[in-house]
């Protein structure tokens, strides 16, 4: 089943889920004793997470908030923090943000063998439990970040059934119903010169843009992002932008528009959530692109942007092999090695065949992908574009 690796793992000695957790006895953020007797007949969520990682701190809110629904409606379900953090305050201040449980922290052996029961080598993981202590499933985090609380009881049947579903969506897939999926139906979006019907971007390829304004990338990638606009409105009719906020504040809200040439969604939050949602946007800046049908062409238009500028439109699979293509007989130009003003050893040309693969350029600090000048004893890779020799001169031979 896509998204459920198979595992094979069962508690030891049929103790259900205490086989699992052998300490005496949990904690509560609130530093209270909690006893196991509360966990009995649930299914269990271990979430292995730590205070000083970014990604825990994002998640940790939307699995409270799934959290929640499943106890409002008595679902049966209940959550373990296991946590990684290096010292007790950084362990206490982390919980009190939760509503569950935690393994005491000093209990070192308890976290150490669970982290190595279940093979855990990065966070944050949330490995679900049946009540008899069975893994259902190895890493629902992921599942909890495309599902919220529609995701439980997280079986393979269940992850079946969600996934069909959004085939189901994606297969009848319109712009008018994006823009309804919050149940309320917007008909306009907001452009410099007053509203714009959503009836008369249809027939285009519309990017959805993803932002927010106190966000360095974001603000990196929206100058760029308005450079190829103005380039690709200046040659077609047939391409629009609308501006999804993700703001905190109506003030930053505001200044994103200020800054942007494109269409935007209203600030109310709700048809924002509802997309975010769809189409399982984890960071921002995302670029998500719908062709002229309404279907989804790309939710990697941001990294097409960045590769390929304003010869990406229309972000099909046909022009990006196109362009690949085009790179590949272009490669051909530059020379099999080079010394490079910003690296003390000798780079080498490779492909995606040959060692490359997507990299942040070290010179310009933009992303690439397959074609490189790459040291691979250090890591160190740059676009071809990008290469030049010690004096300065360019590597290729155009």
């Amino acid at each position: 089943m896509a998204g459920v690796p198979e595992v094979d793992e069962a508690p030891e000695g049929g103790g259900g889920i205490r086989s699992v957790l052998t300490m005496g006895s949990l904690v509560s953020p609130s530093g209270n004793e909690v006893h196991f007797a509360e966990l009995d007949g649930k299914i269990i969520g271990l979430y292995f997470a730590a205070n000083w990682y970014p990604r825990c701190e994002a998640f940790t809110p939307v699995l409270a908030a799934a959290y929640q629904q499943l106890k409002g409606r008595g679902a049966g379900f209940e959550v373990v923090l296991v946590s990684c953090d290096e010292d007790r305050p950084s362990f206490e201040r982390f919980h009190r943000t939760m509503p569950w449980p935690a393994v005491p922290f000093g209990d070192l052996q308890c976290k150490k063998r669970l982290s190595e029961r279940f093979q855990v080598e990065g966070i944050p993981r949330l490995v679900v439990l049946a009540p008899g202590g069975e893994v259902v499933h190895p890493d629902a985090a992921d599942l909890v970040h495309r599902y919220g609380e529609r995701a439980f009881p997280f079986t393979a049947a269940r992850v079946a059934e969600l996934e069909a579903d959004d085939q189901r969506k994606y297969a009848s897939q319109t712009l008018e119903k994006l823009f309804s999926i919050d149940g309320m139906g917007k008909e306009f979006v907001t452009g410099g010169n007053g509203q714009v019907p959503i009836s008369s971007l249809v027939g285009k390829t519309v990017g959805l843009y993803f932002s927010a304004h106190q966000c360095a990338p974001c603000m990196k990638f929206t100058a760029k992002l308005a450079a190829i606009y103005s380039i690709l409105k200046g040659k077609t009719e047939d391409f629009e932008i609308v501006y999804v906020p993700m703001d905190k504040e109506e003030d930053g809200y505001l200044r994103s528009c200020s800054d942007m040439p494109w269409l935007a969604l209203p600030y109310d939050g709700a048809p924002s959530r509802a997309l975010a949602r769809y189409f399982d946007v984890r960071e921002i800046p995302t670029l998500v692109v719908v062709g002229p049908d309404g279907k989804t062409v790309t939710r990697d238009g941001r990294n097409l942007v960045n590769l390929y500028f304003d010869m990406a439109f229309p972000f099909t699979d046909a022009q990006i092999r196109l362009l690949q293509e085009a790179e590949d007989e272009a490669a051909k130009g530059f020379p099999q090695s080079l010394r490079h003003r910003g690296h003390r050893h000798e780079l080498s040309i490779v492909s995606e065949k040959s060692g490359g693969g997507p990299y942040i350029c070290c010179e310009c600090e933009e992303q690439g992908l397959g074609w490189a000048y790459q040291c691979i004893a250090c890591g160190y890779e740059i676009h071809l574009r990008c290469g030049r020799d010690e004096e300065g001169g360019s590597a290729g031979t155009g």
